[in-house]
């Protein structure tokens, strides 16, 4: 078994939620289908050609936060675009706004805690069940030799991200546990929250106003479709510090400094 880190980092993130449609709501951290559509790019695939290809049956991801973040809204002014000519309009004389009916809408952004010091770090891990050993391997190669296809983004297209600590684990440095309900575990990654049976807090901690839980998407049904097959429920911390829990399933121990699960 191998399992691939990587973190990916910028100023600003937005993951639509796929149910929002007037107010662009965001996810704290990227759902499995953003975080493929990332792998995807880095291998150059087609859009929408890679469902299948990193289905959750065949790839295992799982997402941490490792910095601090939080959300805000603000307001965009979209403008409505019904031909061609909308596009060449510009402010009027007396400068009430733009030509074509702009549209104010509200945005959530997801930043650091200090944004002009802090950037947005989620790490990704990624491994493979049999069927998807090949894509691994691929994803491995390009990975190491830092040959990426295309840009990648934190959700839309101008939120520019970066790329690095890149970190293939063999299997001499993975320990395979299987957790009861009465073991007591520090989690670094996101968790499959139905499984949770409890969660810790410290005396006076305020790590519960960081905890969120939150239904995210997993995979959809086929290539070229972008229907919902599979949805995760997912519990995390967005304070980039772990997650004493008690829970009953597999996690991994990466070189004794990391313990994470795979949203499967």
């Amino acid at each position: 078994m191998e399992i691939i880190q990587l973190d990916i980092s910028g100023k600003f993130a937005h993951f639509r939620k796929y149910y929002a449609n007037n107010t662009a709501m965001t996810y704290s951290l990227p759902p499995r289908t953003t975080i493929i559509g990332i792998l995807a790019a880095i291998l150059g695939k087609p859009r929408d050609s890679y469902y299948e290809d990193f289905s959750s049956d065949k790839i295992r991801i799982g997402i941490a936060i490792k910095t601090p973040i939080k959300k805000s809204f603000h307001r965009l002014n979209f403008l409505s675009v019904k031909s061609l000519g909308d596009f060449r309009k510009s402010f009027d004389s007396d400068f009430r706004g733009m030509a074509g009916n702009p549209i104010q809408t509200p945005f959530e952004v997801v930043t650091g805690q200090n944004l002009q010091e802090d950037d947005v770090t989620y790490r990704i891990f990624v491994s493979y069940f049999d069927e998807g050993k090949a894509l691994f391997q691929t994803l491995k190669d390009a990975l190491i030799s830092q040959q990426f296809t295309y840009n990648i983004s934190m959700g839309t297209a101008n939120f520019n991200a970066s790329l690095g600590n890149v970190k293939v684990f063999e299997n001499s440095q993975i320990i395979e546990n299987t957790s009861s309900s009465d073991d007591l575990v520090d989690i670094d990654s996101a968790v499959n929250s139905d499984i949770v049976d409890e969660i810790i807090f410290e005396k006076n901690s305020e790590l519960m106003n960081f905890i969120e839980e939150e239904l995210l998407p997993a995979d959809f049904v086929a290539n070229y479709n972008r229907e919902l097959s599979k949805m995760n429920r997912v519990l995390y911390t967005t304070a980039g510090i772990p997650l004493k829990i008690r829970f009953s399933g597999k996690y991994y121990v990466l070189e004794g400094k990391q313990t994470i699960q795979f949203l499967d």
